[in-house]
């Protein structure tokens, strides 16, 4: 399965991290930036650190865990485009590079696992 259901599967898996996020006291201030270098998901802040969330959705985890899907590519051009956008967004903030993985079908309630620091520099 790919195409479009994936890309509802993967937006309705971003609006459920950021709502996730919210109700653990985060502010999210960027939702899908896009720049020619790659795409962050979800940018969200605390008092202390702002975090680069790379959001994978799966119906379940029986193929594997949504993590394994971020490659170390993947990680390259999340990286890249952090880069860009903090140039454009200038902050005192620790930056932090995390993963959400979001499993469940569409009606389903959904389980969130939030994986802090999961890649870095």
């Amino acid at each position: 399965m790919g195409g479009a259901s994936s890309k509802l599967t993967g937006r309705r898996g971003e609006l459920l991290a950021a709502e996730y996020l919210k109700k653990q006291g985060w502010r999210v201030v960027g939702m899908n930036f896009s720049c020619r270098y790659g795409e962050v998901d979800v940018i969200a802040e605390n008092r202390d650190f702002l975090v680069f969330a790379e959001v994978k959705a799966r119906k379940n985890a029986r193929f594997a865990a949504a993590r394994e899907f971020v490659t170390p590519a993947k990680q390259r051009r999340v990286l890249l485009a952090a880069q860009l956008w903090l140039q454009r967004n200038p902050t005192e903030k620790q930056p932090r590079f995390d993963v959400l993985e979001v499993y469940g079908a569409e009606g389903e309630t959904p389980q969130i696992i939030h994986i802090e620091n999961a890649f870095g520099l």
